[in-house]
């Protein structure tokens, strides 16, 4: 099975973050400019956390906080579980299930962050592998 590393050669490594102080407007506002369903919280220019839509409906809409207001650091997805571009995908299915999550920051042997592998990044690659399976199966079965 593929690993990490296919996620990000295909949809490239390039994190979009923000600092601990951004409001979740702010930031929600940026996820809707790049199309995006997570974002790296960062201080001092390191990774703390993850803030997902998932962290807004539950921890600012239920709880009738103020977008405006609210600051990233309050909300923002804390110890998730860290996973390396050597990881296999498979691996990061058994994760994201595991802990009810859909996104997983990607950190490199020196420990910085890399990128961020979504639910729907191993959809897609999980149905890829199959796809060239079955290619390969079907090419066997001709020869």
């Amino acid at each position: 099975m593929k690993k990490v590393a296919h996620v990000l050669a295909r949809k490239g490594n390039n994190v979009i973050g923000v600092d601990t102080n951004t409001t979740v407007l702010e930031t929600l506002q940026l996820m809707a400019e790049k199309n995006i369903g997570s974002v790296a919280v960062k201080e001092n220019n390191h990774y703390v956390g993850l803030v997902t839509e998932r962290d807004y409906a539950r921890k600012v809409i239920l709880l009738g906080k103020s977008s405006g207001e609210t600051k990233v650091s309050e909300i923002m997805s804390k110890g998730l579980p860290h996973i390396t571009p050597e990881t296999s995908i498979e691996a990061c299915m058994h994760i994201m299930s595991d802990n009810n999550i859909r996104y997983l920051p990607v950190f490199d042997k020196q420990g910085e962050l890399c990128g961020i592998v979504s639910v729907n990044d191993v959809i897609y690659e999980t149905i890829h592998s199959q796809r060239e399976t079955i290619e390969e199966l079907r090419s066997y079965i001709q020869s």
